[in-house]
């Protein structure tokens, strides 16, 4: 088998393959409200209920990337299911990229202020780092066009805001909170970079803002 294979269309589109990615990552998602539960907890008690849905990141970001395997299993069939789709694609990649370098730079940012890499956070690292790949890897088999980026990144935006405005980012170190502008400011440059990642990968393979009106929405993996 050559190395090339391994991100070829046969193999990642195999259903095999994405029905493996979709347990996984289903199994990591609940995981990782589970991570959450104590904030959710808390913001549940002690706050107004719609902020809720701004406390937990990763596992949102997995969310919507197993959403998005669930439509490349069974592509849809009408419109607006088509669009749906689409939307939570592009929710998938820039959430997908964004939470997942998060999660590394501050594990590594961390240990950068003396706090030691726990074996915990490694297996945390490497979560997070094929979080964010495999959103851009399946870039080329969504049917996203660039221009649903804009209501993924007016969402991740929002989370960020709601975040650092109301107190409800995830749990930080003393280190960190004595740096919370900093981590703040990091978090959104983020976010635009994680647009702009996903704005290249998808012109990348081929599309651009007018790709995939629903007419010619067709996937078979």
């Amino acid at each position: 088998m050559s190395f090339s294979m391994l991100w070829g269309r046969a193999l990642l589109t195999d259903r095999r393959i994405l029905w493996l990615l979709f347990v996984s990552n289903l199994i990591g998602t609940v995981y990782g409200y589970y991570w959450y539960g104590g904030q959710l907890a808390d913001v549940w008690a002690n706050r107004p209920a719609w902020q809720i849905v701004f406390v937990p990141d990763s596992p949102t970001g997995s969310l919507f990337f197993t959403l998005a395997l669930l439509g490349l299993l069974f592509p849809p069939s009408s419109r607006f299911m088509g669009g749906l789709v689409r939307l939570i694609e592009a929710l998938a990649v820039v959430t997908s990229v964004k939470y997942g370098v998060w999660a590394i730079s501050i594990i590594v940012w961390d240990a950068a202020l003396g706090n030691p890499i726990q074996p915990l956070s490694w297996m945390l690292i490497a979560s997070h780092g094929i979080m964010a790949i495999e959103a851009l890897l399946y870039v080329r088999f969504f049917s996203l066009g660039t221009l649903w980026l804009i209501p993924a990144a007016i969402w991740t935006f929002a989370n960020d805001t709601a975040d650092y405005t109301l107190g409800i980012f995830p749990y930080l170190s003393p280190e960190h909170l004595d740096r919370l502008d900093q981590v703040r400011n990091f978090t959104f440059a983020l976010t635009a970079v994680s647009v702009l990642l996903g704005w290249l990968a998808i012109r990348a393979a081929g599309r651009g803002a007018r790709s995939a009106d629903f007419p010619s929405y067709s996937r078979k993996p």
